[in-house]
Formats: structure tokens, sequence, C-alpha cells
């Protein structure tokens, strides 16, 4: 007997496993009971429905009624009458460490998940700061969401930016697996594989690159079995040869204009403020053109309306014009949508660490009350297109049977209000329960050095 347990005990060391231990272990199972589902595929709510998880996934999905002994035998149930049953909220556009600072994404990180984000795309950081937090939320040690992140490409020129030098700190910019120059004389499938190996599943490509070497980067990086995340226009790359590059998501509505705006600025330092007249008079046909091929591509555009918002802010307190006004940014987005582009919900940005909500929350509500999208479309972007966005649409996006159990309970209908996704109760996340009177708020420390 002690033979086979010893012999049990080096193989899960060894990482095998044996059938009694399995057995050993059995997942517990819970059933959300009398929900009105909002399952994220944008259709509509379904009263008086059953969720069953066991361990980290959904096993069933049906109305309560048909509920079997079988699903409730040895299960925990948790009464949800009187409430709202969502997907898990993916932000899919933050940045969690430039400069890293451990304390200060944990606290951000903290009110994500409570305040029912259970994804996150980060769109390029330190990433040895980045993986570390993507690895302790995975395993539970810290509450936080899930995190999909990039290794960022650019041209040389782009290097003097200060924020590459926080985020390769005792390294020289360019040179690191996570943040990479890349000139014609770069052996790019040695450079895709370096970027590989930091666990990041996309290449982010950013700015100061011709149209041709984003069509290689993107090439190299699809065929290494990576997604690719790109700013709208690169600079000189215009936003139509970053389509053309095959670009899986693109950033930034407003960069999308210099298509139609002209002249395209030579690179990132060179930005001018958009040009409004071409958009003066209702849909613009260029810009039509651009959306149009994203629907043929399948490219999914990540608007990031919040942030035309807070430069409008930052214009207001400095006196300078904004590059682009969340007004027009507003007028893009509603093109881009009504012409069918599937848009994600990113942030690139956050709360004051006073406020107890996540930034995505901003998010939905301008793509509701700015842009004009219906609230089922809107979470519909935060879930499924979401999870597209990330590269995740298996594992998460939908309350549907093998996905995994990340959900939110509203005590109010958000396709009545959006802004009902502040009466939040609680989020689970892969399984496990993080109820909404349980978050700590960001604390003093935590709070140190944020902008």
């Amino acid at each position: 007997m002690k033979s086979i347990r010893g012999l049990a005990v080096l193989l899960l060391a060894l990482g095998c496993t044996t059938a009694s231990a399995a057995e050993t272990k059995p997942e517990a199972v819970t059933v959300y009971r009398h929900a009105t589902l909002i399952d994220g595929t944008g259709g509509p709510a379904r009263a008086d429905m059953a969720v069953v998880v066991k361990g980290e996934r959904i096993v069933s999905v049906s109305p309560d009624a048909a509920l079997k002994a079988a699903d409730l035998a040895g299960a925990r149930t948790v009464d949800l009458k009187a409430t709202y049953l969502l997907p898990g909220l993916i932000d899919s556009h933050e940045h969690l460490a430039t400069p890293p600072n451990r304390k200060q994404a944990e606290g951000t990180l903290r009110r994500d998940l409570y305040g029912g984000v259970t994804a996150v795309r980060d769109m390029a950081d330190d990433l040895r700061s980045v993986g570390e937090l993507a690895r302790a939320s995975l395993v539970g040690e810290i509450p936080a969401p899930d995190i999909y992140y990039a290794a960022f490409m650019a041209g040389p020129s782009f290097f003097v930016d200060p924020r590459t030098h926080a985020a390769n700190a005792g390294v020289t910019p360019g040179t690191a697996p996570w943040m990479q120059a890349i000139t014609d004389e770069t052996d790019l499938p040695l450079a895709v594989a370096r970027a590989k190996g930091t666990s990041a599943t996309a290449i982010k490509i950013y700015a100061n690159l011709s149209g041709e070497l984003v069509a290689k980067i993107a090439a190299e990086a699809h065929r290494q079995g990576m997604q690719v995340w790109a700013h709208s226009a690169v600079f000189p790359a215009t936003p139509a040869q970053v389509l053309a590059a095959g670009a899986d998501v693109v950033s930034h509505t407003c960069y999308m204009a210099y298509e139609a705006a002209g002249p395209m600025p030579a690179s990132y330092q060179a930005k001018t403020p958009v040009d409004p007249a071409p958009f003066a008079k209702g849909d613009n046909p260029v810009m039509a053109g651009l959306f149009a091929e994203m629907v043929k591509r399948g490219a999914l555009l990540d608007p990031t309306m919040r942030v035309y918002v807070e430069g409008d802010k930052r214009a207001a307190k400095s006196g300078k014009p904004s590059q682009c006004t969340a007004d027009l940014a507003a007028i893009l987005t509603r093109q881009a949508w009504k012409a069918g582009v599937q848009m994600s919900t990113g942030t690139d940005g956050t709360t004051p660490p006073a406020s107890p909500w996540p930034a995505v929350y901003d998010e939905l509500e301008l793509l509701v009350n700015k842009v004009g999208m219906p609230p089922a479309e809107v979470i519909r972007s935060a879930t499924l297109v979401g999870a597209r966005a990330a590269g995740q649409e298996a594992d998460m996006g939908t309350v549907a049977p093998g996905k995994l159990a990340n959900l939110i309970v509203l005590a109010k209908n958000p396709l009545e209000n959006i802004a009902a996704v502040r009466s939040i109760t609680l989020t689970v996340k892969r399984g496990r329960e993080y109820p909404r009177s349980g978050y700590r708020p960001i604390t003093r420390e935590e709070a140190a050095d944020s902008e």
C-alpha cells in the first residue's frame, strides 16, 4: 500500500495523474437557479433559467423547470430569483505595467474583478511584471481577472518615447523580447518567436512602421499562431494598410479618420489633430470603405471611446486642441457599428483610485449614451466580442455549456439601463465566487503614484 501511495505521489510530482488521485478530489457542483439570463449573444433575456457549474466550467444551461434530480444531487444551490445573470465582462484594453507597480496593479485588478470584469487584454507593458500578475490571477493567489497580453513591436524611432524606457528597466529599449524595434533587416521569425516566449498571445503593432513591414509582421505572427493587435493607424502605415495586413483587432477609432482626413502623419510623434470637416455631413464614404473591409475580414474594433472623453478634459484644462474630440469619435464609432463592425469594450485607462467602479463601466455607458448602441449590443461587445478580441471565445464570452464559469449577477436589468451594471452583487470567475460585499477598496498604498 505504501509503495502504491508513493508511486502516486511521484507521478503527481512529475505532472502525471492517476485515476485514484482524480477520484479523491471531485469537483464541486453549484446550481444557479431562477435567474433572468442575458447570455452575451445579443439575444433576448430568458426568465427563470438555471446554470449548472462543476468546478470551473459550465455544465448545462436550461430552464429551471427542466432541472433533473441528478443535476441537484449533492449540489450547492444559489437562488437568483429577481436578479440578472450575465457573462463576466471583458476590458479589451488595459495597461498594467508601464511602469511596473505591483501594488497598484493588484488594486486595479481587484476592483476590476469585484466589478464583474473576469478577463482583460493587456495591450503591451513590461511583460516581466504582467506575466507574474497573469500567473497569480490564474491560480487564485490574487483576486483579479484573467490576463491575456501582447508583446510590442514598433519602428526604432519610436523608442525615444519615455513609456518604452519605463517598461524596459535594465534593458535597452527596443531589444527586449516584449518590446522590439523592427526594421527591414530584422529576422522576423526570430523576433516573433522571442515575443511568443514571453507567453504573450498576440503581437501589438504600434507605430513608425511602413505598410509593408506591418504586413510582414502580421503574416509571421499568424504563422506562429499569435493574434495581431494593432493601432488602427501605425504611422506611416495607413488604416487601409493595417487592415490589408490582416490585423485581428484594431484600436482607437479616431486613428482610422486619417484615411479620410489626410495627409497621413509620417510618424507617431508627428500626429496632428484630426480635421473634422470630412465627417461633418454624415457618413463618410472613405470610412464606409474601411468599415466594409473590416466586416469582410472579420476584423474587430476596439474603439476606446473613454480615451477621447479624457482627451477633451485635458484639452479644456490646457487650452490646446485634442487630437480627436469625443464627438468625432462617437460619429465614427456609430458609422462603424451601423456598418456591422464588431466592437469590443476597451478603456485604455483607469478610473481614479477612490472610485469603486472599473473604467469599463464608462466605456459601456459611452457606447450606449453617446454612440447610440442598444444595451444588448453593448453587453455583447463587453462579453462575446471581448472574448474574440482576446482570442478566448472557446472559453468565455457567453453563458454556455463547456465554457468557463465566468458570471456576474446584477440586481437591476441592464437591458433597460446600462448603468445597472453598478447593481452588481456577485462575480464568479472560473467557478470561484467574489461577492460584491467582500470588495476591499483600493488602499492609499496601492494608489500611490497613480495618475
